[in-house]
C-alpha cells in the first residue's frame, strides 16, 4: 500500500485535484457505451488511432482491463468563463493530457505494465495518422479514453467517491491507471 500512497502523493503534486484507488472489480463496464463512439458524437470515430474502431473489440478491451487488480483514478477541475466556453474546455483537456503524460511517465517501464486511459482520444497531431493511413507518430503518449473502453465516467467517479460535476462554470476530466 505504501507504493500506492506514494503514487497518489506524486500525482497530486503533479497537479491532479483528487486521486483515489479502487479495485478493478468495482468498475462497471458497459459495452453499449461504444454506441456513442459509433454514432461519431465527438467526430473522431475512425479518424484517430486511439479511438474506435482502431482500438479493438470492446469485449476484448473490457476483458483486458478486468485482468488488472486496481485502478488509480485521478481528476482535474478547470474553470470556465461560462457553460458555453468551448475554448476553455479544449484548453482544459490539453492541460489534462499534459498531466496524463507526466503521470504515465511515473509508470514507464513498470513491471507488470500498466494501462493508461485518459479523457477523450489523443489530440497530439492536428491530423491523426489514422486519417492518412500512416502509423501513429507518438504511440508512447497517445492514450485512449475511458468511454472507448466501456467505462461510464460518472459511475466511475461515484465508485471512487469523487464528484463528476464540480460546480458552475467548471469542467472536470478523469483519467485512470490500471495496475
Amino acid at each position: 500500500m505504501d507504493i500506492l500512497k506514494d503514487s497518489i502523493e506524486r500525482i497530486l503534486k503533479l497537479g491532479a485535484k483528487r486521486v483515489e484507488v479502487i479495485p478493478v472489480s468495482k468498475v462497471a463496464f458497459y459495452p453499449e457505451i461504444r454506441k456513442s463512439c459509433e454514432m461519431n458524437q465527438c467526430g473522431a470515430y475512425g479518424k484517430n488511432w486511439t479511438c474506435p474502431p482502431h482500438i479493438g473489440d470492446i469485449n476484448e478491451l473490457i476483458s483486458e482491463l478486468s485482468q488488472y487488480k486496481n485502478v488509480l483514478v485521478y481528476q482535474c477541475v478547470y474553470e470556465l468563463e461560462d457553460s458555453y466556453d468551448i475554448e476553455g474546455m479544449d484548453e482544459g483537456q490539453k492541460q489534462f493530457h499534459k498531466l496524463t503524460n507526466k503521470i504515465a511517465q511515473l509508470y514507464a517501464g513498470s513491471n507488470p505494465p500498466v494501462k493508461v486511459l485518459s479523457a477523450g482520444g489523443c489530440r497530439i497531431c492536428a491530423v491523426c495518422g489514422a486519417v492518412t493511413n500512416t502509423p501513429c507518430r507518438f504511440p508512447s503518449v497517445a492514450y485512449s479514453s475511458l468511454e472507448a473502453h466501456g467505462i461510464q465516467v460518472s459511475e466511475l467517479a461515484k465508485a471512487c467517491g469523487m464528484k463528476y460535476i464540480n460546480g458552475k462554470n467548471t469542467v472536470t476530466y478523469f483519467g485512470a491507471i490500471f495496475q
